[in-house]
């Protein structure tokens, strides 16, 4: 009995592997990402650490050049800050360019499986076609020796 064979399955694997690729590619850039968020986060919660101390240094007898130190500090947060920012969005942006090409694989890599499984039914229609009419001929064989 024959068995299906696709001639274009290597296709098919490429497509796979192309959307196998893509999906480790998107996972390192959301990791990239919430690395981003984590440092941005961090940042934040050291200027807001700074910015109260600045508030209780404020209201006691401190040295103005130490709460001019921490506010220095605190405009030195601010620009990482505003840096991280931009390496949030950099890194999503990337993570969007990241799904669309994996959207972009994973259709292409859908549309060779259907025609692979278009393919089979074909093959499975034909196969069921040649036994029908082995079938056929076997009872016509049999009714003529049979037929007196």
């Amino acid at each position: 009995m024959a068995r299906f064979h696709y001639a274009y399955q290597k296709i098919v694997d490429l497509k796979t592997s192309e959307k196998s690729q893509a999906e480790w590619q998107l996972s390192i850039v959301v990791g990239k990402l919430s690395q981003e968020e984590s440092s941005l986060q961090k940042l934040q919660e050291e200027r807001a650490l700074w910015c109260e101390k600045l508030q209780q240094a404020s209201q006691q007898a401190v040295p103005l050049s130490a709460i001019l130190t921490m506010q220095s500090y605190i405009d030195f947060l601010d620009d990482g800050i505003l840096r991280k920012l931009r390496d949030v969005k950099k890194a999503e942006s990337a993570v969007e360019a990241g799904r669309r090409f994996l959207s972009d694989r994973m259709m292409d890599e859908k549309v060779w499986l259907k025609t692979k499984e278009n393919a089979l039914r074909r093959f499975q229609a034909d196969r069921m076609t040649k036994e029908q009419n082995e079938l056929d001929e076997l009872a016509t064989v049999r009714f003529m020796y049979a037929a007196p």
